[in-house]
């Protein structure tokens, strides 16, 4: 069977030509391949609960009564969502011994309702703390693109993006801290979308950084982001396709622009061209405050405070057992206490205030995912230094997003034949469903549609 995106699979299910049987044997079959990723995808593979899965949907359709358009579509989620009577482990063996969970993570339980097939647990870095999706402990799936180089798939949601990518599941859930989905989506050519953390429930969620932390779904395109969100979302969308002749779009020229490798300058540059021959407006402008965040978080910030907070009793009884680069990121809160906190959150609370009042009048900003092609996973397996450098180049520009507590999206830019590029575009707090309409236009102008 050739790989179907997700609204393919959906709608092969809604006229009788597709089974969910068929569609959940081709993606347990693309997973057990000794020649691909399989093995370092996924964590946990449900195979005989996904067949069950499979047979109930396909009931239900044939009695005319599916659940939702996502019905029988196989799918999969990150390491950090609890599935009832499985310890939950996030990418780590710290948690082995850890108590089962007793129930379904919200997302999960709503995916299961509205009858998606949950086919397993993708890989991702140990507890998510980091952009470039390297693992020690389950290895590293590999990018899809030069994959005789063997190179990142991104972080954290990293087996997510493989997983779809290489159609072992036609949709993926995740979670984005500063980047986790936008990042692997954009550097495995798939479509990676990061809501408002309110609005999707982060019950049963391991987390890194509640301050931070969201939840996000990774497809092939924007249709089938806007499935997987309305069905993980308390309150669904309904996203209507955008004119861009109508659109005034933002670029801003601090920081998000530095130091990009010429392949991503060259596609980020005629995506601009492109939507502005389609009728957009495009405007630079300084979004200087996008330089106070290097000092706002030059302790650790969010992230090394709240994951420290969580991990401190672990890491004194199995150190030894946390993958070094991610423990000594942990470590980094160790120091911060509760004036820390406060301080952070009004500094948050302040600079969300003046980058608002600066954007507010633009439909989206655009920018780059990530400044640079996916490097080598053996490369930054062998320097540390080269490991920090590009983890921190990585969720440069997805996290400003995360900090200002916005949504934005990852779409394809790059051109035919090159490394996979990022173009994403994002916006202030529940905007989505305006973010989503502007996706839908600015993809079909990159497609040529």
């Amino acid at each position: 069977m050739k790989k179907l995106t997700l609204g393919q699979a959906a709608a092969g299910l809604a006229c009788g030509e597709l089974s969910s049987v068929q569609l959940t044997a081709a993606a347990l079959a693309h997973i057990a391949d000794e020649q691909g990723e399989g093995v370092r995808a996924f964590t946990r593979v449900y195979a005989p609960w996904a067949q069950r899965q499979a047979l109930a949907a396909d009931r239900r359709r044939a009695e005319g009564n599916p659940l939702s358009a996502l019905d029988g579509v196989p799918v999969s989620v990150k390491d950090l969502f609890d599935v009832a009577g499985e310890a939950t482990a996030a990418g780590s063996r710290v948690l082995a011994a850890a108590p089962v969970a007793a129930k379904h993570a919200a997302v999960v339980e709503r995916l299961l309702q509205a009858g998606a097939v949950v086919i397993g647990k993708t890989n991702m870095t140990e507890f998510a703390y980091s952009g470039l999706g390297i693992n020690p402990h389950y290895g590293t799936p590999a990018n899809p693109w030069d994959r005789a180089v063997r190179r990142i798939p991104g972080g954290s949601s990293s087996g997510a993006a493989v997983a779809v990518a290489e159609g072992m599941c036609f949709g993926s859930i995740g979670s984005d801290t500063g980047g986790s989905v936008r990042i692997p989506a954009a550097f495995c050519g798939l479509t990676g979308f990061k809501p408002t953390a309110r609005r999707i429930s982060d019950g049963g969620l391991l987390p890194l950084s509640p301050s931070l932390d969201s939840i996000g779904v990774i497809a092939h395109d924007v249709a089938g982001c806007i499935v997987l969100d309305t069905a993980i979302a308390e309150r669904p969308l309904q996203p209507q396709l955008k004119n861009l002749s109508q659109a005034r779009f933002a670029v801003p020229q601090t920081l998000v622009l530095d130091d990009l490798d010429e392949e991503v300058a060259a596609a980020f540059h005629l995506s601009l061209q492109r939507l502005v021959e389609a009728g957009a407006q495009i405007e630079h402008i300084p979004c200087a405050e996008f330089a106070e965040l290097a000092a706002i978080n030059a302790a650790g910030g969010f992230t090394a405070l709240e994951s420290w907070r969580w991990h401190h009793a672990l890491i004194a009884e199995h150190a030894e057992e946390y993958d070094p680069r991610v423990l000594s990121r942990i470590r980094r809160g160790q120091p911060l206490g509760e004036g820390d906190l406060q301080q952070l959150r009004q500094l948050r609370a302040e600079w969300q205030r003046r980058v608002t009042a600066a954007v507010q009048m633009f439909d989206a900003l655009l920018m780059p995912t990530v400044p640079l092609v996916a490097p080598t996973i053996a490369g930054l397996e062998a320097d540390e230094d080269a490991y920090f450098s590009i983890n921190g180049a990585a969720l440069r520009n997805p996290s400003v997003i995360n900090f200002l507590d916005g949504c934005a999206l990852s779409l394809p830019c790059q051109r035919p034949g090159g490394a996979p590029v990022g173009l994403m575009l994002a916006g202030l707090p529940m905007h989505d469903e305006a973010l989503l309409g502007w996706a839908l236009a600015i993809e079909r102008c990159l497609a040529g549609a």
